[in-house]
């Protein structure tokens, strides 16, 4: 994690505690917000790719609110998982502070169905970062190692503008 990032400002919107294996909590401190629905969130930094890129994995529990009448998770909660994977990642590599960014694209393909009851996680990507747009991309997974694909995105955020 980068050092830069303002731990306050951070802990005023989310709370973000360490948790085991290197994992740090991903809630809003306000369980009115559309997070708290997916909530508890989890975060970690991953090892980077092989050409250097910075990775993160957000991970979510899905259960039975989450799931659609197929009693898999609906495609909604996995498109939530990957918005705020987005941010969250962003600010573990340090190209986030707790502003008021915004989502300018994503475009995701779904390829499999999400499981209720098992760790739904999307592992995101920085592809590229500049002054004001942050590019990423990655994929939302399920099993032990990894193996079921529910879907697949790419995300472009804009930072906020400086104050």
């Amino acid at each position: 994690m980068n050092d830069s990032i303002e731990e306050p400002k951070r802990r005023e919107h989310f709370s973000a505690e360490a948790l085991d294996d290197g994992w740090v909590s991903w809630n809003l401190n306000d369980p009115t917000r559309f997070n708290a629905y997916l909530e508890p969130l989890s975060v970690r930094v991953e090892p980077p790719t092989p050409d250097g890129r910075a990775r993160a994995r957000v991970r979510m529990l899905p259960e039975r609110k989450h799931s659609n009448l197929g009693d898999n998770v609906h495609g909604a909660v996995s498109l939530g998982l990957v918005d705020i994977a987005l941010f969250a990642a962003a600010h573990q590599f340090g190209s986030l502070d707790a502003g008021h960014s915004v989502t300018l694209d994503l475009s995701t393909q779904f390829v499999g169905a999400g499981r209720i009851g098992e760790p739904l996680d999307a592992l995101v990507e920085l592809v590229r970062e500049t002054g004001r747009l942050i590019f990423l991309r990655g994929l939302v997974v399920q099993g032990a190692n990894d193996d079921h694909i529910v879907l697949s995105f790419a995300g472009t955020i804009r930072k906020a503008s400086p104050k």
